[in-house]
């Protein structure tokens, strides 16, 4: 299946160059590791170097670079706590402003690493609510 077919629904909601980098990157995976699990998560840690995860789509990140420690060390054999696309190597202040766009409650009390984990969870819900589940 192309990288177009497969597209996961964050991907369609989000800007073309996040899509083609989604679609390159999967196209090319399947050709070396076939169809699969590992073709996705090599196409989501392409994207997760420009991209970041922000309510249910990916938005652009200021900078180039992982976005985690999985995405910073990689590979099958090394496993690392992923942040489901939130760009946890990002500023506090960062941090803070995506958590005040997706209206984080609590948000000016919390840590980095609690900033990074309600953020993830309020991705997800409003993933979860854009595919209507």
């Amino acid at each position: 299946m192309s990288g177009r077919e497969d597209l996961p629904s964050t991907l369609r909601r989000s800007p073309e160059k996040a899509q083609r980098t989604w679609e390159k990157t999967h196209d090319s995976a399947v050709e070396t590791y076939g169809e699969g699990e590992r073709s996705h998560r090599t196409a989501f840690a392409a994207v997760k170097h420009e991209f970041e995860k922000v309510g249910d789509h990916w938005e652009p990140k200021g900078r180039k670079g992982p976005s985690d420690q999985q995405a910073a060390g990689g590979g099958p054999e090394r496993r690392a706590p992923t942040a489901g696309g939130v760009d946890a190597n990002a500023t506090k202040d960062h941090l803070m402003s995506v958590a005040r766009k997706l209206d984080v409650p609590g948000r000016s009390s919390m840590t980095k690493p609690e900033l990074v984990k309600a953020i993830e969870k309020a991705n997800d819900r409003a993933t979860r609510k854009a595919r209507g589940d």
